[in-house]
């Protein structure tokens, strides 16, 4: 282990850590995630998904995933508010016919009411509440989301002090309750913990500046005793390993879901009564 050398490579990669879009190539072949998650979002979206639908990306990064769907671009419509990725999309997707609004996925979305046939979201932000207006009748709503726990092997590994957790709500029983009190019908609900390895501590840095709300204030600096002990791991193990917590949720707006309900347990409790 050359301290000298291996800090001058930390400082550079601090220096050149920053993100366009949501594109990790920088680290492509030095690191390694949801390789194996038993669901694959693409599919299930386009499972969904017929040529006359209308879409929504929420929270869209840089409009790379959506594009990647290959659905008609006169159908699609996008939001994100980060604004690096705000310049992208004007940039990307306006003169491509995709409708692309600046928005925060938390607060009221700059549509008209049941616009939607489908609203997906990946590793973004949402409202239930907003889904459920801008979706059509029956529509359907389909999300991949980074859990509660995500990465906090690596956040002890590197950090100091142990921040709390950032967001401390994303699991999916609660999301999952959350959108069955506005009226959704769950159709999917998984959830799992992978590996995500690192071979390159230079990319673990590059990594925890660009998720920099699960590593606040890191510094390859302040931070040096915990990369050179992460440096020893990748040497003896040949590999530095946490665990990422994803969750995917599918549902369908059903305006008379909770009518049939009280229907069916209206029904069953006059059976009851009668035999």
């Amino acid at each position: 282990m050359n301290k000298e050398q291996l800090l001058n490579e930390w400082l550079e990669e601090e220096k050149v850590a920053h993100i366009h879009g949501w594109d990790f190539s920088h680290i492509h072949g030095k690191y390694e995630e949801e390789n194996d998650l038993p669901w694959d979002y693409s599919k299930i979206i386009r499972h969904y998904l017929l040529p006359e639908m209308k879409l929504l990306d929420i929270d869209t990064g840089g409009g790379e995933f959506l594009l990647s769907l290959k659905h008609p671009l006169c159908h699609l419509s996008a939001t994100e508010a980060y604004s690096p990725n705000v310049e992208l999309c004007k940039e990307k997707l306006l003169p491509l016919g995709v409708d692309f609004r600046e928005a925060d996925g938390l607060t009221k979305l700059p549509f008209n009411n049941e616009t939607f046939d489908i609203v997906i979201n990946r590793h973004g932000a949402f409202n239930e509440n907003e889904i459920w207006r801008v979706l059509k009748p029956k529509g359907i709503f389909i999300t991949q989301q980074v859990g509660a726990e995500n990465d906090r092997e690596l956040v002890e590994l590197l950090l100091n002090e142990i921040p709390p957790l950032p967001f401390p709500k994303q699991y999916l029983h609660k999301v999952q309750k959350a959108f069955e009190k506005v009226g959704f019908v769950t159709f999917q609900a998984e959830e799992v913990y992978r590996p995500i390895k690192f071979w390159n501590v230079g990319a673990l840095v590059w990594f925890a500046h660009i998720i920099e709300w699960e590593f606040p204030n890191f510094d390859v600096k302040k931070c040096l005793l915990n990369l050179y002990h992460a440096q020893e791991v990748l040497e003896k193990n040949g590999v530095i390993e946490g665990r990422i917590h994803r969750f995917l949720y599918v549902a369908k707006k059903v305006l008379l879901y909770w009518a049939e309900i009280w229907f069916v347990k209206g029904f069953r409790i006059l059976r009851t009564n009668k035999n």
